[in-house]
């Protein structure tokens, strides 16, 4: 144990180095210092929970420069946003730190940063978790880097956890970087949102043994670089000296956080809850982000406000990275009222003055909705915290739900089929042969990979031959922790009590009081009025009829031993661009075309507002040839929605119905990736005769009609068939693409 004199010696160090990052008035916190002290000195370590704002980054920058000075290696942060990324290497600049990172974004850069790091030239080396699963980087770089580490950050840390709202495959991979880091090396992990469960969860995994030493942490609410009143030199020194041996410290803090102000705004259509965004906009403070649950909610709302004259811009996993960094920076510089953002920019978008967070459409989970509001009033005195729920929000979490750990079964075929191949297969390779779309098949192999029953390699996945158990009761127990938390949510919006103690309970948080800001607690609710002038153009926008849906030109590979297509599909044979009314998981049609589509739902004739929206998204089709004649896919499910929308197609429009391309065999189970679905309908479908002779006696392109399109093979076989028959062209048309 360190003396007296070397501990505040060490202190004023750090205290020197928070005020390069912070600024002339920064303090060290006590919990701060009780991090900094065991990561530097007694080189443990530990997992600090603490809320958005509290100074987390300042723990791991300023640990940093104390171990840089005193001969250690550099830190490695494992972090999972670039945006995080880059507002972390712009922080650590401040203070005098010299940042690098590699991800996906600047694979060029790489062997320039990794020969800095060998020269000595880099003290921090920002590291995206994807990177710990290739295969290059897991073998040869990272051994080095954690062999030389002067510390490990692991940021983000509840995305460890399976039990966390954001789990991440690829970061289970840090248990085993963990286990093998050289004795002696510090280990941060951090987090903002975390309950008990999940920070159990992430300490043992942190120190492969149950948390030794879990103690309350400090915390007055103020700014993250704020002073606390209680904390001395001689309290932190009896902590330290209190450190268990072994284990992970656990530093939880109150979650407490004054400048937000929560409420919520029931409304019983999208329609009006879009329309008064839209007349409130302006209303709220500074700039923020608006959240939504979809892309094309995303896409809807920005598109619509920006009719009203807002200056806002739509921001999603799908949008160009370029453009994403673009849309961040002119929200830094206040050139955006609002980013009109799905999850994407959720963790890592630092903006101390955000004036507002909105939810149209509530998120799943308590712990989800704290840490995205979490992103505002670092810097201000008061923010606006709104949520505008909606009916579609369970029809939507039930969707996400549906992307869970596969089944026992499709887990083994999976193995069996990776055994029984004695060479790796990429995952493009894998997927015709597994029952799973491209991103869930990842996901699993991930798993799987860190469970020890694949590895991935050059050349894509191998399995191990290692013994392996499906954990059903786990992968049950997550299960039934998404039921309660959705059943939360909706307490949350129910709740005649505070807003912000709900939250902080959710999180397990032992100082949660009512905070005497919200709408419950102050009395004060938002008004849920809107004009009918704004609820009708918030209706005209999201009912605005035709999505375009790109045909496929490519055969899935793996297909071509048993059905002998392979690579591009001939532009004879192939589908022009068509259209369908809406999406699924948008807010305007979407909500008509869920209950149209739910399971039980009977099969009825087109209902006659959709009818008329497809008549406007024929109108509004800019074909080159206009349709000479109309043909239908036979349906199993919805024969009679199919029929009546193509006969009635067929007589608004003046073409002749030629009648439908008939169905073959038993039906089929839906199927979930390319190779597997294209089997499916390979020989499903046939041409009879007599349409046959109709199809090559009509001089123009068929329109061909079906209630909906989900992988897109239905509608390439049909018109390849069509296009074999004689028809110069095939037009898709449909009431519905999932997203």
């Amino acid at each position: 144990m360190t003396d007296a004199s070397t501990t505040d010696a060490l202190r004023d160090d750090a205290e020197r180095c928070l005020r390069g990052l912070a600024g002339e008035n920064a303090r060290l916190r006590d919990d701060q210092w009780t991090a900094i002290r065991a990561l530097v000195v007694e080189r443990r370590r530990a997992l600090v929970v603490q809320r958005t704002g509290w100074g987390k980054s300042a723990v791991y920058f300023v640990a940093t420069r104390l171990l840089r000075d005193r001969g250690a290696g550099p830190t490695v942060i494992v972090s999972p946003l670039l945006a995080l990324m880059r507002n972390q290497i712009e922080a650590a600049e401040r203070a005098g730190i010299r940042a690098r990172t590699v991800n996906s974004a600047n694979t060029d850069a790489w062997d320039a940063v990794f020969a800095e790091v060998e020269a000595g030239e880099v003290d921090v080396l920002l590291v995206s978790p994807e990177r710990l699963n290739n295969p290059d980087f897991r073998d040869q770089v990272l051994p080095k880097l954690a062999a030389g580490a002067g510390l490990v950050v692991v940021d983000e840390a509840h995305c460890i956890s399976d039990w966390g709202h954001d789990f991440r495959p690829d970061y289970r991979r840090l248990r085993t970087l963990l286990a093998d880091l050289p004795p002696g090396i510090p280990v941060l992990a951090t987090t903002a949102t975390a309950n008990a469960r999940v920070t159990e969860d992430v300490a043992e995994q942190l120190a492969g043994v149950r948390p030794a030493d879990t103690r309350p942490a400090e915390g007055d609410g103020r700014a993250a670089v704020s002073a606390d009143a209680a904390a001395t030199p001689a309290s932190t020194e009896a902590a330290a000296a209190t450190l268990a041996s072994e284990g992970a410290l656990v530093l939880r803090g109150p979650l407490q956080r004054e400048s937000l102000h929560l409420s919520v705004v029931e409304l019983p259509s999208a329609d009006q809850r879009v329309a008064w965004l839209g007349e409130q906009l302006e209303t709220l403070p500074g700039s923020g982000i608006v959240y939504t649950l979809t892309v094309a909610a995303a896409h809807e709302i920005a598109g619509y406000l920006r009719d009203r004259g807002h200056a806002v811009a739509a921001y999603s996993g799908q949008t160009d990275p370029d453009e994403r960094l673009q849309a961040e920076r002119d929200l830094l510089d206040n050139k955006l009222k609002a980013l009109i953002a799905t999850s994407a920019l959720g963790m890592g978008f630092d903006k101390p003055d955000l004036g507002f967070i909105v939810h149209v459409g509530a998120p799943q989970s308590p712990v989800a909705y704290y840490q995205q509001i979490g992103r505002a009033g670092r810097g201000v005195d008061r923010a606006e915290v709104i949520l505008l729920p909606g009916r579609e929000d369970r029809d939507i979490w039930a969707y996400f739900a549906g992307l869970a750990f596969p089944s026992e079964p499709v887990v083994r075929t999976t193995l069996d089929v990776l055994g029984a191949a004695g060479r790796p297969l990429s995952t493009s390779a894998l997927e015709p042969m597994v029952d799973l779309g491209r991103s869930r098949l990842e996901m699993m192999l991930k798993v799987l990979d860190v469970d020890g029953a694949v590895h991935r390699v050059k050349g894509g996945w191998e399995a191990t031959g290692r013994p392996w158990a499906y954990d059903r009761a786990r992968y049950e127990r997550v299960a039934a922790e998404r039921e309660r938390e959705q059943r939360a949510m909706l307490d949350y919006i129910a709740t005649t009590g505070c807003r912000e103690e709900f939250l902080r309970r959710q999180l397990d948080d032992p100082a949660a009081a009512p905070c005497g800001r919200c709408d419950n607690c102050t009395g004060v609710h938002r008004p849920a009025e809107v004009s009918a002038e704004g609820t009708a153009g918030a209706r005209d926008r999201l009912r605005r009829p035709g999505v375009d849906v790109q045909p496929r030109r490519m055969w899935p590979t793996g297909v071509k031993d048993d059905l002998g297509v392979s690579g591009r599909i001939p532009a004879t044979d192939q589908a022009e661009e068509g259209r369908v009314l809406g999406r699924l998981t948008d807010i305007g049609w979407g909500n008509r075309l869920r209950v149209l589509f739910a399971d039980r739902a009977p099969d009825t004739d087109v209902p006659d507002d959709m009818f008329e929206a497809m008549v406007k998204v024929l109108a509004a089709w800019n074909w080159e040839t206009r349709p000479a004649a109309v043909v239908s896919v036979a349906s199993r499910s919805r024969p009679r929605l199919v029929t009546s929308l193509a006969t009635r197609i067929s007589q608004i429009g003046r073409l002749p119905y030629l009648g439908e391309l008939a169905a073959l065999g038993e039906p089929a189970p839906r199927r979930h990736n390319s190779a597997q679905r294209l089997r499916t309908v390979w020989d499903a479908l046939t041409v009879p005769a007599e349409l046959a002779a109709a199809v090559s006696r009509t001089p123009g392109p068929i329109l061909l009609v079906d209630d909906r399109i989900d992988t897109g093979w239905t509608m390439t076989v049909a018109a390849r068939l069509l296009r074999q028959a004689g028809a110069p062209a095939v037009l898709p048309l449909a009431l519905a693409v999932p997203s």
